[in-house]
């Protein structure tokens, strides 16, 4: 404090002020607030721009957000750019929310969504006079007003404009503005670079939300040389300084080995922080991990408990993870209910194999009748589109009643279309025509649909097809051929494949006879739980066709049929109990007599 303004305060407001924040900077804050009071009460607008700031900042004074805002709008009437940007910047925030507005640079923008107290429109004339008035912090908010304001007050060409002219000055909130503008409009690779390189000016001033961007640049090679470490580092740099994003991604490199080496408790670490920070991609990673396990053992509960809060901010793939556990009981109560619930949830927020899946459990009658319709709308809405697979699943609906009346003749029209992109649709539609759904029965039109589909992988065609062939339905005999499509669809687990197989191989459809690979295909499908190819493994050990009789074996084998309703089975377990040797050769004779079915 000089001796000069002690003698010069009772008579000049400027020395007065100089006097009082001389005072705050050496302690003697209540006093410091005094004096700078004094020059605000006589229209000071210095004085009164500093009496705002002890009100945000607690100098002196209890903290108040009213009493700053009346002080400081006394000061931005009376001419004070300082005054201008901070109320301006204090209306963005909102007037409840108001713990960091001590800040002087801005670090803020850019960094936090507005809140729901924001007043942008009561902000913009403030920062435009800050900003026409040169100050380069406020030209930086008034761009970032005109680009993230509400509709009514965006100018996306004024705003670059702003950030222009604050990046000129060296404001590192106008340079990182600028980039994000860049990135909007850039039609080629020399305007990425242009965003990329003021960007970096941003984040090598120490803006923690511009390290964070140029990360994501240097990942993606956007505007910027590739390079995965580099981003990773950025990452961390801007994870440590707070930004929740950079939070999300940094535990990602950790628990992926991107960039860094892999550290899956580190990174889930940083998941975590991020998740409880509100970052719903970041919780539904914690949940993932934890219900995968891996190098982390499984852990159903917390899996639970973090896909729910991701589930519960709105990520619909964690609401769909979430209804798996509660279908299963892992980690939860087993509840079907409520598991059609987040299913629900995860379907209207577009989650595609959602909305596929919810429509499956209208389709089994375990979902309200509501659900169907829903479905089918979201279908019908974006087969409309052009979308091939809603278009398919759109035929579903139509062919089975769910959410509108049946209607296989409309639903024919719409496989018709799906068919050209979607294997199921390829299958259905071919299937419709062996039957004669929807439109006139054609098997050989049928059979090439069905081609098609097996040709694409999808078991069911393999094992329609196939049947087809074995029959000579829509073409020649062709049980070779037949055979290797049983074979492929087998090969994909496809249960009623191995039936048939079995069935093949036992004889009598144009295969030679192989009782030990019948067996051995009659087993896998029983195994699975076949009842037909339960009962004929039975028969197989019972009589020792492919090899030593094993009776006790056979019993198990027909009981298990037998439990699955056949009638057959229960026949031949009368006769194990009661027949004689004699009987029990009639009856054998009777029932080998005919081949079993080519599929289940």
């Amino acid at each position: 404090m000089g001796v000069l303004d002690r003698i010069l305060a009772p008579f000049s407001q400027s020395a007065r002020v100089r006097v009082g924040l001389a005072l705050i900077a050496r302690g003697r804050r209540a006093e410091g607030f005094r004096t700078l009071a004094r020059a605000a009460r006589r229209g000071f607008a210095p004085a009164q721009y500093h009496i705002g700031r002890c009100y945000l900042e607690a100098t002196g004074v209890p903290y108040s957000v009213t009493e700053a805002a009346r002080w400081l709008e006394q000061a931005a009437h009376g001419g004070s750019t300082d005054a201008q940007y901070q109320l301006a910047s204090l209306y963005m925030h909102g007037l409840g929310q108001s713990d960091r507005y001590s800040r002087d640079d801005a670090r803020w923008l850019f960094s936090e969504a507005l809140s729901a107290e924001s007043d942008p429109g009561a902000a913009l004339p403030w920062a435009r006079r800050a900003a026409e008035n040169g100050s380069a912090e406020a030209q930086a908010l008034l761009g970032y007003i005109l680009t993230s304001g509400p509709e009514e007050l965006r100018d996306q060409a004024a705003a670059e404009a702003w950030y222009r002219r604050s990046a000129a000055a060296g404001c590192p909130q106008g340079s990182l503005g600028l980039g994000l503008a860049l990135l909007r409009t850039a039609r080629d690779e020399s305007g990425q670079r242009q965003a990329a390189a003021a960007i970096g000016k941003a984040a090598a001033a120490g803006l923690p939300t511009a390290t964070y961007l140029l990360g994501s640049l240097k990942e993606f090679g956007v505007g910027i040389a590739r390079d995965i470490e580099a981003a990773a580092e950025l990452y961390r740099q801007a994870a440590e300084a707070g930004i929740v994003a950079a939070q999300m991604r940094w535990g990602r490199a950790l628990l992926e080995g991107r960039g860094i080496g892999r550290n899956v408790v580190l990174g889930e670490s940083w998941l975590r922080r991020a998740a409880l920070a509100g970052d719903a991609e970041a919780a539904a990673a914690v949940g993932d991990l934890h219900a995968r396990g891996g190098e982390l053992p499984p852990n159903y509960a917390e899996a639970a408990l973090w896909l729910q809060r991701a589930a519960e901010m709105g990520h619909a793939n964690a609401a769909r993870s979430l209804a798996q556990l509660y279908f299963t009981g892992r980690g939860v109560g087993q509840d079907p209910e409520i598991g059609t619930q987040w299913l629900r949830a995860a379907a209207e927020r577009g989650h595609a194999r959602s909305q596929v899946e919810l429509g499956n459990l209208v389709i089994a009658g375990t979902a309200n009748p509501e659900d169907g319709i829903w479905t089918r709308r979201r279908f019908e809405e974006r087969a409309q589109t052009g979308d091939f697979m809603a278009a398919f699943n759109f035929a579903v609906c139509l062919a089975e009643g769910v959410g509108v009346e049946r209607d296989e003749r409309l639903a024919a029209l719409w496989l018709r279309y799906a068919a050209q992109s979607v294997p199921s649709a390829q299958f259905w539609l071919g299937r419709m025509f062996v039957e004669g759904r929807g439109v006139t029965a054609d098997p050989e039109k049928g059979r090439s649909w069905l081609k098609r589909a097996a040709e694409a992988g999808l078991d069911e065609a393999q094992v329609l097809l196939a049947e087809l062939m074995v029959n000579g339905r829509g073409g020649p005999r062709e049980p070779q051929t037949a055979r290797s499509w049983f074979e492929r669809a087998a090969a994909q687990g496809h249960v009623g494949a191995k039936f048939a197989l079995g069935a093949l191989l036992h004889g009598g459809h144009g295969i030679p006879s192989d009782p030990v690979s019948a067996q051995r295909w009659f087993s896998e499908a029983a195994e699975q739980g076949h009842a037909h190819a339960q009962l004929m493994l039975g028969r197989y050990l019972d009589r020792g066709l492919a090899g030593p009789a094993n009776r006790d074996a056979a019993k198990r084998w027909f009981q298990a049929a037998q439990s699955a309703g056949m009638l057959e089975a229960e026949l031949e377990l009368a006769r194990l109990a009661d027949f004689g040797e004699l009987g029990a050769l009639a009856l054998r004779r009777a029932n080998l007599r005919a081949p079993p079915r080519a599929v289940g």
